[in-house]
């Protein structure tokens, strides 16, 4: 760790005032123009261009997960989590055909309101916790991503770096409201993209040997495959991957209110369509860029041991506080790639990026972390104010009211955020966090939703039977890898990104099984009462 040189401070500064800057100049716009109102602070009264949403959405899915988990699992392992970028042309072709086609006609600003009227309070009250505990496992990850980050070049514990960064993210959304969320997103989509560039260009030229030496080690140590083709679900293989991805793309563009509530403020459902059709062009080979990064990492790592070691001693010295030298030196030997992964990008910038250079980098990381949080922000105070607080507590609020609700739940969602950030110090892989907390919280309410959607027939009770047996099957694949060895056999034998296919697919079949069985005993008793 090192003081970062005034220079970059400055950039870095200037960023976080200017992100503040624009969620007060929404504020006031919207003042001056009367319109500072729940319409405008939840879907900027439906005025944004669809290549804006678009951009939003892109600036979204490439979080800091993305910016330091990516590299961090390429440079620990291989590929594989590519797949999940793969998946996304089809999620998003069946987004575009049928969900945001249902969600204009609705008009609902909320992704949960039709549950409600398809099944009853009580679907509707459990998709609004599903999706409120996966913005909170999303915000805490990114909020624990970025401060990993920023420790390793400025020295300063993370739990400060959370306070500081989320203070001035809850500023500029808690000001300008959704408007401010997606215009700040268009600029940290440009940012955050020129930042993986000159990090990716940086590496290149310091590698002895280029592109060459760097495809050559890579290919020696299988750093570029994709997967296990076979047709294992045990392991994290191609298909389950794909399943995974699929299934969570399909969660993300159909389900969840940070990209519901985007489909609302473009002017047209062809705009909205085409918004997603951007974020996935973009979005596919900017994820790929930052697996080459990765494995650019590695192979620059490899070549030189001196700066393996030393991120190696960081990361013993950290899981052996106060340890001797003899210890730490003994556990440093014992790493793997994969355990130092997410410590090697930040390394990196700490000993390798010039100056001036660092303060634009670390800019792109703020952004990548900055733009999900916001939307979170402001998607879960939406979803409390229309589901929770103004279903169950008080319906009728006056606009003064409302604003004064949207301006509380979002300043209470991103301190929440920051303290489970906080609650994530230590973790070995913030991608891999992610992806098991987001499988488990999505999973139900995802087949719930395929269920009101596409079955027509299936009502409450069937319905509430069926997100029953898929809640205990999740629960079963989360934590039966913790049964004491007597109880071996009961253990899932599934991979845990199964867990939102096999989930989705209980609620789902279950439902439709349930449904059949009720219509053949209407049509048996219809046959056997005879009609007078």
């Amino acid at each position: 760790m090192k003081s970062l040189p005034i220079i970059d401070l400055l950039v870095i500064a200037l960023y976080l005032v200017g992100m503040v800057a624009v969620g007060v100049y929404f504020s006031r716009k919207n003042q001056a123009s009367g319109q500072q109102n729940a319409h405008q602070f939840t879907t900027a009264s439906g005025k944004i261009p669809g290549w804006a949403i678009g951009m939003s959405i892109y600036a979204t899915f490439l979080s800091s997960n993305t910016f330091l988990g990516v590299p961090g699992k390429a440079f620990g392992s291989n590929w594989n989590s590519f797949v999940f970028s793969l998946s996304m042309p089809l999620a998003a072709w069946v987004a575009t055909k049928f969900f945001v086609p249902f969600y204009r006609h609705t008009g609902e600003v909320s992704a949960y309101t039709h549950l409600e009227h398809r099944f009853g309070p009580w679907a509707r009250t459990y998709a609004v916790i599903c999706f409120l505990l996966t913005q909170l496992a999303r915000m805490g990850s990114i909020f624990f991503g970025i401060a990993l980050s920023l420790q390793a070049l400025t020295g300063y514990p993370m739990a400060t770096i959370m306070v500081v960064v989320g203070t001035c993210i809850i500023i500029y959304t808690v000001l300008g409201g959704m408007e401010a969320v997606i215009w700040t997103e268009v600029v940290q989509g440009v940012v955050k993209t020129g930042g993986a560039l000159l990090i990716l260009w940086l590496v290149i030229q310091g590698m002895s040997g280029g592109v060459d030496r760097i495809v050559s080690i890579g290919q020696a140590d299988d750093k570029f495959s994709l997967g296990s083709f076979a047709p294992d679900f045990t392991q994290s293989t191609f298909w389950v991957v794909l399943l995974y991805g699929f299934f969570m793309n399909l969660n993300n563009f159909g389900m969840d209110q940070n990209y519901v509530q985007r489909y609302h403020t473009t002017t047209s459902a062809r705009e909205a369509s085409r918004s997603i059709w951007l974020c996935v062009y973009l979005y596919v080979p900017a994820s790929l860029m930052f697996f080459v990064i990765g494995s650019s990492l590695y192979a620059y790592y490899q070549a030189n041991p001196d700066m393996l070691n030393a991120v190696k001693w960081q990361v013993a010295s950290e899981r052996l506080p106060g340890g001797s030298q003899a210890a730490i030196q003994q556990l440093a030997a014992t790493l793997k790639p994969a355990d130092i992964g997410d410590k090697v990008m930040p390394h990196f910038m700490v000993n390798k990026v010039p100056a001036g250079l660092v303060g634009l980098i670390v800019a792109a990381i703020l952004s990548a972390a900055m733009s999900t949080i916001s939307s979170g922000m402001n998607a879960s105070a939406t979803v409390f104010s229309v589901d929770i607080y103004q279903r169950y507590i008080k319906s009728s609020l006056s606009s003064r009211q409302t604003m004064r609700l949207l301006y509380t739940a979002t300043t209470f969602f991103g301190l929440l955020g920051m303290g489970t950030g906080i609650a994530m110090i230590g973790i070995k892989s913030v991608l891999d966090v992610w992806w098991l907390l987001s499988g488990i919280f999505a999973g139900g309410m995802l087949g719930l939703f395929l269920l009101g959607m596409i079955s027509k027939m299936t009502r409450n009770a069937e319905a509430l039977t069926a997100t029953l047996v898929g809640l205990l099957v999740i629960i079963w694949m989360t934590f039966s890898n913790q049964l004491p060895d007597a109880y071996a056999a009961l253990r899932s034998p599934f991979h845990h990104s199964m867990i939102i296919v096999i989930g989705t697919l209980t609620i789902f079949l279950v439902g439709l099984l349930l449904t059949r069985i009720r219509r053949k005993e209407v049509a048996t008793l219809d046959v056997e009462v005879p009609v007078k």
